[in-house]
């Protein structure tokens, strides 16, 4: 099946989605993490891309890095302030189809923040599970400044530059499940 040819309503499956992100720590390391928990559901039209819906929610408190105390600051009010906004969104607003590839553009909102993202999703495929559901593969990833967003907590370095990068990689593996 190639993209022009999806069509239905499919539900994100959470055990087996990632929505992830990297950001430079110190300048010098990296540090990734993930959300837990999350919802998501798209109305897909390949034929006619325009007619695609697509919404995402998030709880900004489900951020994981392995590590408790840098979870614990980033759902602080210094990062996502997860008790007073604690779910992040994201609804597809334009999607086009370039070969095996299909660009989501969309509004996410961190933070009661909304600005326009597009994530190039490559399609990976469709199968059906030993449990007879129809499933759909998608991978990509896009950055984002998370000062755009009002996260703009930091640290400066005693050799220079910050303890947090203003850059954030958001990295998306999305397995969903076709409705009846």
């Amino acid at each position: 099946m190639n993209l022009n040819e999806l069509k239905g309503t499919y539900v994100l499956d959470p055990a087996h989605t990632t929505f992830s992100f990297v950001t430079r720590h110190a300048m010098v390391t990296k540090v990734r993490g993930s959300f837990q928990e999350f919802e998501g559901q798209a109305v897909v039209d390949g034929a006619y891309p325009e007619n695609t819906k697509l919404e995402v929610k998030i709880n900004t408190g489900s951020v994981d890095t392995r590590s408790a105390d840098r979870d614990a600051h980033l759902r602080s009010a210094d990062f996502f302030d997860a008790e007073q906004f604690p779910t992040m969104t994201f609804v597809g607003t334009d999607f086009s189809i370039a070969g095996n590839v299909v660009n989501v553009t969309g509004d996410l909102t961190i933070k009661d923040v909304t600005k326009p993202v597009t994530f190039p999703l490559e399609f990976e495929g469709s199968a059906k599970d030993p449990f007879g559901n129809i499933r759909v593969g998608f991978e990509g990833s896009t950055q984002i400044l998370r000062s755009d967003f009002g996260l703009t907590w930091n640290a400066a370095l005693e050799t220079g530059g910050f303890l947090v990068s203003d850059k954030v990689t958001l990295e998306l593996e999305i397995s969903a499940i076709q409705q009846a």
